[in-house]
């Protein structure tokens, strides 16, 4: 190998639930300069501007040193895009290690052009099963584990399934979840939730607030592409906004269906508040503050379990078993009393005082990164 004073890592991030475990592992990174020298890479595969300037500005992660500006397509053309021009970044850097995070398109394309191109792959967030091989982001999971050189957990059931897989435990660390330390450091800088739902509801917001209102995210292709499905799903949230409020930030392509399938209707309800895409410290502000989240996405399991607010996923299953068996998650699929059961015990209960999982304490990142540069250096 070369001789080198430093080691060179390219960090990746695609997308919007990347920003969140980006960053604290960014400014670990920081610390150790100069021995470490890092590239920061953004493939553009959330291509919206707007959104992107905002996360990257709340979160204060430095701005890319290359955007590779990919864009929406298909699955395979999305995958195949990233790989195409990512490639060139490998070759101008040569780094000693490429680190992915989480399970998009991006993490699995970047992953595979550093193992072809013989540079050694970290995966942090590894090891997290579904069981669901429908959900594209099980497919990302599994094959960038099995490209993995070095793979950090965020839970004890994520070291059983690698090790299913055929994956040795010594290339394994349980180093926590970053994603808790952005929620963490920046918990006491979240946007107020009266300071939000003022702008939507204006004077009913203080009542909400008061006596407590569900957070509602819906994002998945199992819950609105199949018109039928998300019809039932609508209905069945409608009718908890006679007793609960219910706070509805859209992600763009759930408002699409739901204009595509003619259920706009569905939510017009006084009590159903209808939000664009959300920054990171206004979403931190409503969950912290809602009674009950009602959600079909991962990370805010897991930030709801850290936070002890009742969760009840919209989904059949999910790959972070953590949030059920130590947190605050329950899963209620798409049956609609499931859900009504659901929130009724949710109002019920009282915010839980439990303990957060095993290494989530805000200080996964500069396990991560300790770690890596020692083991990175022992590879040089």
């Amino acid at each position: 190998m070369r001789a080198k004073t430093k080691l060179r890592i390219v960090c990746v991030v695609g997308a919007r639930p990347n920003f969140m475990k980006i960053m604290p592992i960014m400014k670990a990174f920081a610390e150790r300069a100069p021995e470490v020298e890092v590239r920061l890479v953004h493939t553009g595969q959330h291509y919206d501007v707007d959104m992107n300037d905002r996360f990257f500005g709340q979160l204060g992660i430095p701005a890319p040193d290359v955007s590779l500006e990919v864009g929406s397509g298909t699955h395979a053309q999305q995958t195949a895009e990233v790989m195409v021009r990512f490639e060139p970044v490998i070759d101008e850097c040569r780094p000693d290690a490429v680190l992915v995070v989480g399970d998009v398109n991006s993490t699995l394309a970047c992953a595979l052009v550093a193992a072809k191109k013989g540079v050694r792959v970290v995966h942090v967030e590894a090891g997290l099963r579904s069981r669901d091989r429908t959900m594209p982001e099980e497919i990302n999971r599994i094959l960038t584990d099995q490209l993995s050189d070095r793979l950090y957990i965020t839970e004890d059931d994520a070291l059983a399934n690698l090790a299913s897989e055929g994956i040795a435990s010594d290339k394994v660390m349980h180093a926590g979840n970053v994603m808790i330390d952005t929620l963490l450091a920046n918990r006491a800088r979240a946007v107020p939730a009266i300071e939000t739902l003022t702008s939507i509801v204006g004077a009913n917001a203080q009542e909400w607030v008061e006596q407590g209102f569900g957070l509602l995210t819906m994002h998945r292709p199992s819950n609105v592409d199949d018109p039928a499905v998300l019809e039932t799903l609508l209905g069945v949230l409608a009718e908890a906004s006679d007793t609960l409020p219910i706070v509805f930030p859209m992600h763009p392509r759930t408002r699409s269906k739901i204009a595509e399938f003619g259920l706009d209707r569905m939510l017009d309800r006084p009590r159903i508040a209808l939000l664009g895409p959300l920054g990171y410290l206004e979403m931190l502000g409503l969950t912290c503050a809602a009674r009950v989240v009602l959600t079909d996405s991962g990370g805010l399991q897991e930030e709801t379990t850290a936070l002890g607010v009742p969760c009840l996923t919209l989904r059949e299953n999910t790959e972070r078993p953590v949030t059920i068996h130590e947190g605050t998650n329950r899963l209620v699929g798409r049956d609609p009393e499931a859900i009504r059961e659901g929130i009724r015990i949710a109002l019920m209960q009282d915010r839980s005082t439990a303990a957060r999982p095993h290494n989530w304490d805000g200080c996964a990142s500069q396990r991560i990164v300790e770690d890596l540069v020692a083991w990175a250096s022992a590879g040089q």
